[in-house]
C-alpha cells in the first residue's frame, strides 16, 4: 500500500476519533448557576463538547464582553435541545456554514481559563436570559428583508433573533 494511502486512512482515523470524542459523557457536578443567569437542565458532558462549545464563543465573539460569549453559548444548548438540530454540541458546532469558517480547526489563541470556566456553567445549566428560546444571530448591524426573523438580543456584537411563522393567526 503506498505511503499516501496509509497517511490518509491515519488521518482520517484520527479525525473520527477526535470528533466522535464529542458524544462520550461525563457529567459535571457541583456547578450552581450565578445570581442573575438562568438555567436549564445540566447536560451530560465530554471533554470534546466543552472545546466544541469554547470554539463557537470564540470565534462567533472573539474579543467580546462576557455576556456575548454567554449569548452564543445559549444558542448553541438551545439547539442541541431541539429536535430540528443535532443532538450534541460539536454535532450543532461542526454543521456546515451555521457557524464561522475553521470552527473546529482553527487555533484558539490567548488565555483559555475564563472560557473553559463559562463552557463548563453552560454545560451545567447556564443560560442568558435575553436569548430566551432564540437558535439564531448574525453580526449586529447586519439588516435583512426576512419578516420571520424576531430580534431578542443584541450582545457582544452579534444580534439574536427567533425564527416565527410569517403567518398571523
Amino acid at each position: 500500500m503506498p505511503i499516501t494511502t496509509l497517511l490518509r486512512i491515519t488521518l482520517f482515523a484520527i479525525a473520527g476519533i477526535t470528533l466522535g470524542g464529542c458524544t462520550t459523557g461525563k457529567a459535571l457536578s457541583g456547578f450552581l448557576p450565578s445570581a442573575g443567569a438562568s438555567s436549564a437542565k445540566p447536560h451530560r458532558v465530554s471533554l470534546g463538547a466543552r472545546n466544541c462549545l469554547m470554539r463557537a464563543m470564540y470565534f462567533e465573539s472573539i474579543r467580546s464582553s462576557r455576556e456575548g460569549l454567554l449569548a452564543v453559548g445559549t444558542v448553541v444548548m438551545n439547539r442541541v435541545e431541539s429536535p430540528k438540530f443535532p443532538n450534541t454540541v460539536c454535532g450543532v458546532v461542526g454543521q456546515h456554514r451555521q457557524f464561522a469558517p475553521g470552527v473546529l480547526t482553527r487555533k484558539v489563541k490567548g488565555d483559555k481559563q475564563e472560557l473553559a470556566d463559562l463552557a463548563d456553567a453552560i454545560l451545567a445549566g447556564k443560560r442568558h436570559r435575553g436569548v430566551k428560546r432564540a437558535k439564531f444571530f448574525h453580526t449586529a448591524g447586519l439588516t435583512f428583508p426576512y419578516k420571520n426573523m424576531h430580534y431578542v438580543l443584541v450582545a457582544g456584537g452579534n444580534s439574536f433573533y427567533e425564527k416565527r411563522s410569517r403567518r398571523r393567526g
